[in-house]
């Protein structure tokens, strides 16, 4: 569960004095939030204010903490029917939304495992191809429009959703329905009970998808999980958690970490001089453009499941832990000159892809994906550039992760 999805217009109704506000990046920045390098230094472990109700939880800002939470069983990641916790039990307004970031135990394992030779190094490089012809596709689309373009709409948000559509089985034609079905729970203009009764119908398109792929077998992730759950390795629930993963978030990341790559590929050019003279983006680039990115701000939110000791402080049960991936891929310690784009970097042990049993299980095709994308980009257009200054680009600043609305462009 992301943190940007639970944004509301509702403010606190206590301000202690103590707690600090959510560090956010400058508006129409991509950041990172200034305040990341003093809470390294002098709060790691930060008390700060939930942009929902009166909520409170633990900030972590230092790579080895961010890093051990991560794969800390004790805490878990709570749907969106369970965060924020309500004051008081209820029954559910709609049917919980678990994606495989909040499914825990045996059933978890089993999906892992159902999942590790498609979303393997060696099947991402199979279908890379694949994804070049696609982006190939968009990008034609895009010239095709004439000059000046729009890459965002046209080329950095569609991208990633072809590529998991093609590649999990789910129609890409059908987007217009199902897009606005995955982001209705996560509506910060609805109320919160309104947002909850949202997640029936993207529940209820999953699970009509899933009855379709029995009907109609394919070539596909969705066809192959079905086929699992008949021979009895998955369950129903399995598949579904699947098909919601890959609804609600199997492309929402990408978009952000593709579309702000683009935006440092256009308005810090001599980083990528390289890189536009080979016409290749290499595997240190990919890695070193996942570190740098500030996409992984505030993204995760874990619970306490019983007490633990953090950063020399006991965190009860219950309590929320905010470990910020952004902060943690600039902590100096661990990165030396953290704060600069270098693409050659050697060593890179950055978290942006998580850590532990709940690490992200499309890392590769992540990768392959941020990596295609530019590649195809600097092919297709060499003399790429923004047609309005940077300051001039519009941004969603409600949002966590951030990325601009739009990128005008000429070639």
């Amino acid at each position: 569960m992301t943190l940007d999805q639970h944004l509301r217009d509702e403010a606190p109704t206590k301000r202690d004095p103590a707690v600090r506000d959510l560090p956010l990046a400058p508006p129409g920045k991509m950041g990172p939030p200034p305040e990341y390098d003093a809470l390294q230094r002098e709060c790691p472990m930060a008390s700060v204010r939930l942009p929902v109700g009166d909520g409170q939880g633990w900030f972590l800002s230092r790579y080895d903490d961010v890093r051990s939470v991560l794969a800390d069983p004790r805490l878990v990641r709570p749907t969106v029917q369970n965060w924020p916790p309500p004051p008081a039990p209820s029954p559910r307004p709609g049917p919980d939304l678990v994606t495989m970031m909040e499914l825990e135990g045996p059933r978890h394992t089993a999906l892992r495992r159902a999942l590790a030779d498609v979303f393997s190094v060696k099947a991402v490089r199979a279908h890379q191809h694949r994804i070049r012809e696609q982006a190939d596709r968009l990008l034609d689309a895009v010239a095709a429009g004439g000059q000046p373009g729009e890459l965002v709409r046209g080329f950095t948000e569609p991208f990633p959703l072809l590529v998991m559509c093609d590649l999990v089985g789910i129609p890409y034609d059908e987007r217009e329905h199902f897009v606005p079905l995955a982001d209705a729970p996560f509506n910060a203009l609805l109320g919160l009970d309104d947002a909850r009764r949202a997640t029936a119908p993207v529940h209820e398109y999953a699970t009509e998808l899933i009855e379709r792929k029995r009907r109609e077998p394919a070539e596909d992730i969705l066809t192959d999980l079905v086929r699992r759950r008949d021979a009895g390795e998955l369950t129903d629930e399995d598949v579904i958690t699947f098909g919601l993963s890959m609804l609600l978030t199997g492309h929402r990341t990408s978009a952000v970490f593709l579309t702000n790559a683009v935006l440092l590929l256009l308005t810090e050019p001599e980083q990528f001089v390289g890189v536009r003279a080979t016409g290749e983006v290499s595997s240190s680039a990919v890695e070193e453009l996942l570190r740098y990115l500030p996409v992984m701000n505030a993204e995760v939110i874990l619970q306490v499941t019983e007490d633990v000791e953090l950063c020399g402080r006991t965190v009860a049960a219950g309590e929320t832990v905010l470990p910020s991936i952004a902060a943690a891929n600039r902590d100096e310690t661990v990165f030396p000159d953290a704060g600069r784009l270098d693409l050659t970097r050697v060593r890179n042990p950055h978290l942006a892809f998580g850590r532990g049993a709940h690490n992200c299980v499309g890392a590769h095709l992540g990768r392959a994906q941020l990596k295609v994308g530019l590649e195809a980009l600097l092919a297709r257009f060499p003399s790429l550039h923004l047609t309005v200054d940077e300051d001039e680009l519009a941004w969603d600043d409600e949002a966590t992760p951030k990325a601009p609305l739009a990128l005008p462009v000429g070639w």
